[in-house]
């Protein structure tokens, strides 16, 4: 039999993260064993649901790289399907209609927590007498005794007794379906064999079995995957921080980085840390996913988007570093080659955005000189070597590295100091801080008309600070 798996979310708001990792799950266990990736849109909550977070899940699976071979499939477009399956309960005496006021619901909710019992529906409704004509909702009529057993890929089994489930509403007043009969159809008609969920389901889980049972159908496999947790121990959300994929995206984390990031979060191999994504599917094994939420490691992500950095192709960084520049208001094309800044800049940054920060000097002049650079490096012992530089850098024949940095050698040679006595004045007046890639590849990408300029105004600086002292 074809393994086949799905990722369903509901499109009211964006792609969790902990979405992001149920779907990475459930996309490596469908391409490690040959079978089919499903994606399904569970919008039938017509009031939260919206196209703007559909467009969303949709970016974020592109982003990841998480192909589907099947869909998107809509609920809003199966509600024919739906009332076709219920009817049929109806006709065989498997659900019923029911017209018991909210009221009647909430009174019964508290006499049941009053007396310590679990609240649950009390069957009023069960003997069908509730004509069609009238308000009402469908409730399911679960079995009123033994048990449903669910033997978990990660939980192990895990056995929910019938009597202490009630006649869930499977239509509502409205006519419209609700989720544990819409996912139970689907998950049928779509063929879905194992289903990678959160834990949080798991609860639905003994009642979407009821009901499969009650269509003659064989229940899927199941794997209930524990939460994501904060860094404090409660469930990950905003306030930790970004959840949003495309959040991610925007911080300047590399797709690879949060899907390495994400498969660590509850399952591992041995110590290894970085996986590339055919690792993944050859070692993935559902079965090996922690039953504890892991928290959410902000610094690893980190550490790991660097390593990605470092190791990826200079001209690839460059196309997805070109967005991040121009959100500084920088125009790529009008300075150096920027394949050629991110080959300087690859082991000094941990996002594109730190690198987009840190490689804005090659584009334009900076606004002020970094205060603790300026005052150690740019005092009035620097304007000397400053001048020399500036004098030999207007004449150089040809504005190449190897060159350049010789050019500064010599200086230093010719005014008797340490090479950093005459680099490191210039590499703050050339880029306004201490830090840079190496002063002949600084100097070289930034260019000779800009480093001209930019020396003339260190020499400024150090004439008014000279004169105020």
């Amino acid at each position: 039999m074809t393994v086949k798996t799905r990722f369903a979310p509901s499109p009211t708001g964006y792609l969790h993260v902990g979405g992001a990792r149920t779907a990475l799950f459930s996309w490596l266990h469908a391409r490690k064993h040959g079978g089919k990736f499903v994606l399904r849109i569970e919008d039938t909550d017509l009031e939260r649901s919206t196209q703007a977070s559909i467009n969303a899940i949709l970016e974020g699976m592109t982003w990841l790289g998480l192909v589907y071979d099947e869909g998107p499939f809509y609920q809003t477009h199966r509600f024919d399907r739906y009332d076709e399956v219920i009817d049929d309960l109806l006709a065989r005496g498997l659900a019923y209609r029911c017209n018991c006021t909210k009221e009647r619901i909430e009174t019964l909710r508290e006499e049941q927590m009053q007396r310590k019992e679990k609240p649950r529906y009390d069957g009023h409704c069960r003997g069908g007498a509730v004509t069609a004509g009238e308000p009402h909702v469908i409730r399911f009529r679960n079995p009123p005794d033994g048990s449903v057993m669910v033997d978990d890929l990660v939980r192990g089994r895990v056995v929910f007794s019938n009597d202490e489930l009630d006649d869930l509403i499977i239509r509502r007043t409205d006519g419209s379906p609700t989720y544990n009969l819409t996912v139970v159809v689907d998950d049928l008609d779509m063929g879905i064999n194992i289903v990678i969920r959160g834990d949080d389901h798991l609860n639905n889980t003994p009642r979407q079995i009821n009901i499969l049972m009650a269509l003659g159908a064989e229940p899927p496999h199941y794997a209930h995957v524990p939460m994501i947790l904060g860094d404090d121990g409660s469930r990950l959300s905003k306030r930790h921080g970004a959840v949003s994929v495309m959040e991610y995206r925007n911080q300047g984390i590399l797709p690879e980085a949060l899907l390495n990031y994400l498969v660590r979060l509850g399952w591992s191999h041995g110590d290894q840390e970085i996986f590339s994504l055919d690792e993944m599917v050859e070692l993935f094994d559902i079965s090996n996913v922690n039953k504890a939420a892991s928290a959410f490691n902000n610094e690893k992500l980190l550490w790991l988007n660097q390593h990605y950095i470092k190791q990826d192709d200079p001209a690839r960084i460059a196309r997805l570093l070109s967005p991040h520049m121009g959100e500084l208001g920088i125009d790529p094309a009008s300075g150096p080659d920027l394949v050629a800044v991110v080959a300087a800049q690859q082991e000094r940054a941990r996002t594109l955005v730190e690198m987009a920060a840190i490689s804005a000097f090659f584009y334009q002049d900076y606004d002020d000189f970094e205060p603790a650079a300026a005052k150690k490096n740019l005092k009035a012992a620097a304007r000397e070597p400053l001048e020399h530089l500036r004098s030999a850098l207007a004449g150089i024949p040809e504005w190449e590295p190897e060159g350049l940095h010789q050019l500064v050698k010599d200086v230093a040679m010719q005014l008797d100091l340490k090479l950093g006595k005459v680099a490191q004045p210039l590499r703050v007046a050339v880029v306004g801080r201490a830090a840079s890639p190496g002063i002949d590849v600084t100097l070289h990408l930034v260019g000779r008309e800009a480093c001209l300029r930019r020396i003339d105004r260190a020499l400024e600086y150090i004439q008014e600070r000279t004169q105020e002292s």
